[in-house]
């Protein structure tokens, strides 16, 4: 367990460079099973959700090797396809190899992922994916065992019940290996996705359509080694402009992607934020003042989350901080995870005024001076909002449960103080 000490009230400053994208970084682990030559990443985030991950294919017998963001990777002598169980209990993104193992090797042993309790995150659409392409799903003592039917996948067309990531993920590198081809349908368009497409390619792959939600992929015999360097994490690069902005701090962001920050930066402006976009990088000066910009006609505006491009649920909990900040008032409407917005709970103990309309919806208006109090972090995305909130607050926070910001941000105490911030850490 680890606690965050953080006395506010102080602007950060400096330069902040984002690491690559968790979700990207994730998958594209989990890919390095479709093939037995290396698969070397670079840019990849050094957080507790990725080392679990690499623990998971350690133990099941691939190669990895790790130098500071590189890593590695060679699945030439895999020697078990079932996983660690403790491990899955850790992570969400264990369930990315139930598409890439049992198109490869023929079976899987899968325990129920863990990850943010922020609401239900059933496996269903997955699960129905991989079943058009001819993996058996079945449930035993407390494990899901995947095998696929016959010598190959086959190629099917696929609607998924949601738009889900990873669903999308791990049916495309399943269909790698289908023979004929696959059409996904209703598939998640969100940038770490087209991410995952782009080493897939350069390991061989046939896919078309990634950044829509129709996807094709047209099966091949085999994939081979490749070398890719994951792309900026645009929740990172949010999260630390996002300080910056309720800091009244002077900093610059980088790398940002143009295209990223199109969605991204619709809420900030929203809310008033003013900040400078120059080329791959985003700058952030002293002398904010929010103020939420009301909707046409003079209504409350609403921020809501969705698939991309609709803004990111994993950005939900900054943006409702940020509004603490702000003149006005603003409605939040979070469709994805019904557990998502029970955070605000603690912003109200720090003097925010938010009316909880219901586990999806609150209603904010600021701008208010935040005040210390002693919270705990519930999940990632919680939990780097609550430090933000902190770093603007008037005296001492301190943030229990800090172990669970680890798993999506590096050594967020160490960068933030590179910045100027108050904040200790004690394990």
């Amino acid at each position: 367990m680890a606690r965050l000490i953080i006395r506010g009230g102080r602007p950060l400053k400096g330069k902040h460079l984002s690491p690559g994208n968790k979700n990207a970084a994730l998958p594209m682990i989990a890919a390095c099973l479709l093939t037995d030559e290396p698969v070397v990443l670079n840019n990849v985030p050094q957080i507790e959700d990725v080392k679990t991950m690499l623990a998971i294919l350690a133990a099941m017998g691939v190669s990895v090797e790790t130098t500071g963001r590189t890593v590695r990777l060679q699945a030439a002598r895999v020697k078990t396809t079932a996983l660690d169980a403790a491990l899955c209990r850790r992570v969400r993104s264990s369930i990315l190899l139930a598409g890439p193992v049992p198109a490869r090797f023929g079976r899987l042993t899968l325990f129920p992922p863990g990850g943010d309790v922020i609401g239900r995150r059933p496996l269903d659409t997955h699960f129905l994916a991989l079943t058009r392409l001819g993996v058996d799903v079945s449930c035993k003592k407390g494990a899901f065992l995947l095998r696929r039917h016959g010598r190959k996948l086959q190629g099917s067309r696929i609607v998924l019940e949601e738009a889900s990531v990873t669903a999308t993920e791990t049916a495309i590198m399943a269909a790698c290996f289908a023979d004929g081809e696959t059409a996904i349908f209703n598939a998640a368009c969100e940038p770490h996705v087209r991410d995952l497409c782009d080493l897939l390619r350069k390991m061989g792959a046939r896919i078309t359509g990634d950044g829509t939600n129709l996807v094709r992929i047209s099966g091949v015999e085999a994939l081979r080694g490749a070398t890719h360097a994951v792309c900026p994490d645009y929740v990172d690069s949010a999260s630390f402009i996002a300080a910056g902005v309720v800091t009244d701090g002077d900093v610059q962001i980088s790398p940002v992607r143009a295209d990223d920050w199109e969605v991204v930066g619709r809420v900030f402006d929203r809310l008033g934020a003013r900040y400078h976009r120059n080329q791959d990088a985003i700058s952030v000066r002293p002398g904010q003042r929010l103020r939420a910009h009301p909707a046409i006609g003079g209504a409350i505006p609403k921020v809501e989350d969705g698939p991309w491009p609709a803004f990111p649920s994993d950005l939900m909990s900054l943006a409702v901080v940020m509004a603490t900040q702000a003149e006005g008032t603003v409605l939040f409407f979070e469709k994805m995870f019904e557990s998502r917005l029970y955070f605000v709970d603690r912003l109200i103990e720090m003097g925010a005024r938010i009316v909880q309309c219901d586990p999806h919806r609150v209603v904010v208006s600021g701008p208010v001076k935040l005040k210390g109090i002693t919270m705990a972090s519930p999940d990632i995305r919680a939990g780097i909002a609550l430090v933000v909130a902190a770093l603007c607050a008037r005296g001492e926070s301190i943030i229990e449960n800090a172990q669970s910001i680890d798993r999506g941000y590096e050594k967020i105490d160490e960068q933030l103080r590179t910045l100027g911030a108050d904040i200790t850490r004690v394990e």
